[in-house]
């Protein structure tokens, strides 16, 4: 499942993400400090998202209340939500 995401409050415009079920396959920050987007997104790969959401929540950057990496697990809460809705039964 492919996920792109549009971030709030931060310098990166752009997180694309891959997921296998709940495991993070890939992710691609467009914009923002590129070692810091590129490093997060290595250490994410091949995490489970609840638990890279847990270590990433809450990081604020400068003041802004949020950051890349508090962006990058809001993305990822939007990603399981919806991969549950999908496999969600249909009602008959």
């Amino acid at each position: 499942m492919t996920t792109t995401y549009t971030p709030v409050g931060v310098c990166s415009t752009r997180i694309d993400i891959e997921m296998d079920g709940e495991m993070i396959s890939h992710v691609q920050f467009t914009g923002g400090c590129h070692g810091n987007t590129q490093g997060v997104s290595r250490l994410v790969e091949g995490m489970r998202a609840q638990d890279a959401i847990a270590k990433l929540k809450g990081i604020n950057c400068k003041g802004r209340g949020t950051s890349c990496p508090d962006q990058l697990a809001r993305a990822l809460e939007e990603a399981l939500k919806n991969n549950r809705k999908e496999q969600a039964p249909e009602n008959e």
